[in-house]
């Protein structure tokens, strides 16, 4: 059987490394695209990795550049074979009431977490469709779904992100590609840590299963929804929010 290439965009991060092991556990050959520019990061990825060195591949990648993400998926494609398998896992936050929000801060965030899902679908969607086969997820999150205070232009972007999902599951369902949306709620990695405990403890308290997630609880369904076994789920948006947002 021919092993199966995954590209994940945030692939360095607490999340996004997880969801690279995960998916270098069950037999893929994983490229893990980030911002090239954190030397330090990159190298904790490699020892967080160590175990699936021959498995897991780093590649630099600012998801902004639509060129850079063609040059890209076309080096993948010929240094370890055609993309099988898009997790768009890139993403940033610039938190702050929309009366105090800057046209920067709106556009950096729609940029990063939206624009990236089109330009490195764009790369990918078209190969998957003529070789009869893709798996695309895009992780957004519960705040997507339900809206935060201080996040219009995150939450906005992550909305949006599902409805991208919708759109294109409908173009390509019949090709043998399947989309669909992961949505986390609070997973304990760095970003969510650094949340102020006594704001920390007061979200936990409204989590019915009373604990944050973990970058397992989310890669373990990402691994599933990226899988061969998974081709009758598209354009679904599956919550992992430990009961926070019920839909």
């Amino acid at each position: 059987m021919t092993q199966r290439v995954a590209l994940v965009t945030g692939g360095i991060g607490g999340l996004g490394t997880e969801i690279c092991r995960h998916l270098a556990r069950s037999g893929r050959k994983v490229v893990a695209a980030d911002l090239g520019t954190r030397a330090e990061r990159i190298a904790e990825f490699r020892d967080e990795t160590a175990d699936y060195a021959q498995q897991i591949f780093f590649e630099p990648l600012n998801v902004t550049d639509l060129d850079a993400c063609a040059a890209l998926a076309k080096h993948v494609e010929q240094k370890h074979g055609a993309i099988d398998i898009l997790v768009n896992a890139a993403g940033i936050t610039r938190d702050t009431t929309l009366r105090k929000m800057s046209a920067q801060q709106w556009s950096d965030v729609l940029t990063v977490n939206l624009g990236g899902v089109f330009n490195m679908c764009r790369q990918v969607v078209e190969g998957m469709s003529d070789r009869g086969y893709g798996r695309i997820v895009n992780i957004s999150s519960v705040n997507g779904q339900t809206g935060q205070f201080g996040q219009t232009n995150y939450s906005a972007a992550k909305a949006g992100m599902h409805g991208f999902t919708m759109a294109l599951a409908q173009e390509v369902a019949s090709k043998g590609v399947t989309v669909n949306t992961v949505s986390p709620g609070y997973i304990a990695t760095d970003m969510v840590k650094a949340i102020r405990q006594d704001v920390l403890d007061k979200i936990v308290a409204g989590i019915p299963v009373k604990r944050l997630g973990t970058p397992e609880d989310i890669a373990s369904i990402v691994s599933w929804v990226a899988s061969d076994e998974s081709g009758f789920a598209t354009g679904a948006d599956f919550s992992i929010n430990g009961g926070l947002h019920m839909g």
